[in-house]
């Protein structure tokens, strides 16, 4: 029965001097390691690629904080499932004898709004300790009001010496692996391969050492993880985890303008078993992000490319992803409007307190009007070329500009009108 669970199951380490990897969260001055003396731990979301110890490091916590544990799945769980817990964490509070109780709620940004609502009262009055477990940006995926409420950290691929030495462990201490009799001798491959996922790295390990071992091989070298590597990665990837690395190579070939690349990288996504829609949004992504205004069309081809996908499912879902790639990678490229919007998201949070000019505020009533609000608003289609200058910053906010348009067509055509707008400041 121990055979049948997948190794790194049944490595999952019981105390937390058996983690490997995020010494900068439990290491000597870990950022957690002063609440885990203390025994105080605050709410909090682990955001981090796959495989790199978020469950494990929510059940080490409950452990050394004495904290009771519950875990739910954002996948299968629904409000019904965690109005349950946090009722039966507050009806027993007053009877516990732990430290407290922690819900970890694992893929948390699968939650809707609803859900992630639900949660707000509990994590408020101390009712549970909420720990989530996430992917994805939080700063996209939960919602401000729970992402206020949390310490928010963030989780790191392991390095490859922190990879081969899990697999090492393993190697010396799990009785089945020891039972093949089959040694590793070179691991550079298995390294590159598990891509800094952990999870992965000890599962193809233990996937290596049983072909070696169907082969009568004693030792595993490079050489022969190559030979086994593509069935490899295609059996991991129907295992359905989310392979970031392949994402990132997709994503970096179409910024690269290397649509081969791209298709390439996609179809072994797509042959190991990847939704389509997880590709499409990654499009999305790109198509923003990468291509912006120098090709506006990329961004509705990709949104089509979306839909379309959701509609029509797997196989023919490969075709207009293929569409969408080619055409992205093959696009003049710019990411002058997302570098402006970060810089005006760090300049808004840095005059957060500065009052909107009353020319430019709404005046629905004849109490705002009487104020001053929208007083000498100039409306620029009453201006011949439908512009006529004038303030629309906060006052007393010297501000350098934003957007900076790349040097393609369409955006030296954005700054030819530009120029002609706002001479000083283009």
């Amino acid at each position: 029965m121990e055979k049948r669970i997948p190794l790194a199951e049944r490595r999952r380490p019981q105390q937390l001097a058996d983690m490997v990897g995020q010494s900068h969260l439990v290491g000597e001055r870990g950022a957690l390691t002063a609440s885990i003396q203390t025994k105080r731990l605050p709410s909090l979301l682990l955001w981090g690629p796959p495989g790199v110890g978020k469950t494990t490091l929510a059940l080490l916590l409950a452990g050394e904080t004495g904290m009771g544990f519950t875990a739910l799945s954002a996948i299968s769980s629904g409000v019904k499932e965690v109005r349950e817990v946090l009722q039966q964490a507050e009806q027993n509070s007053l009877f516990r004898s732990t430290n407290g109780h922690l819900l970890f709620i694992d893929e948390i940004h699968r939650f809707s709004k609803a859900q992630q609502d639900g949660l707000l009262a509990a994590v408020e009055k101390g009712v549970v300790t909420l720990v989530g477990a996430t992917t994805e940006n939080p700063s996209f995926e939960v919602i401000p009001a729970l992402l206020s409420r949390c310490q928010l950290y963030v989780l790191q691929s392991l390095s490859d010496s922190e990879l081969q030495q899990l697999a090492e462990r393993a190697l010396a201490e799990d009785e089945y692996l020891r039972s093949l009799n089959v040694a590793v001798r070179e691991w550079e491959i298995l390294v590159a391969l598990a891509g800094g996922d952990g999870r992965k790295m000890l599962n193809q390990t233990e996937w290596v050492l049983e072909q070696a071992a169907g082969q009568n091989q004693t030792e595993v070298t490079n050489e022969f993880v190559a030979s086994v590597g593509t069935r490899m990665v295609v059996h991991y990837d129907k295992g359905g985890e989310a392979h970031y690395d392949l994402a990132s190579a997709l994503i970096k070939s179409i910024r690269g303008s290397d649509p081969d690349a791209a298709l390439y990288w996609a179809a072994r996504m797509l042959a190991g078993g990847e939704p389509p829609h997880f590709i499409a949004r990654r499009l999305l992504i790109s198509a923003s992000e990468d291509i912006g205004n120098a090709n506006p069309n990329a961004l509705v081809l990709a949104n089509t490319t979306f839909d379309a996908v959701e509609k029509l499912g797997m196989p023919e879902a490969r075709i207009p992803l293929g569409q969408c790639i080619v055409y992205l990678a093959s696009s003049p490229k710019s990411n002058a409007s997302y570098l402006a919007m970060d810089a005006a998201l760090a300049a808004a949070e840095a005059t957060a307190q500065t009052s909107v000019p009353l020319h430019l505020r709404n005046a629905p009533t004849r109490a705002m009007k009487n104020l001053g609000y929208g007083v000498d608003y100039s409306y620029p289609h009453d201006f011949p070329g439908h512009f006529t200058p004038q303030n629309y910053f906060p006052d007393r906010a010297d501000l350098e500009p934003f957007y900076v348009p790349a040097n393609n067509p369409k955006e030296q055509e954005f700054l030819r009108y530009l120029k002609h707008c706002w001479p000083d400041r283009y």
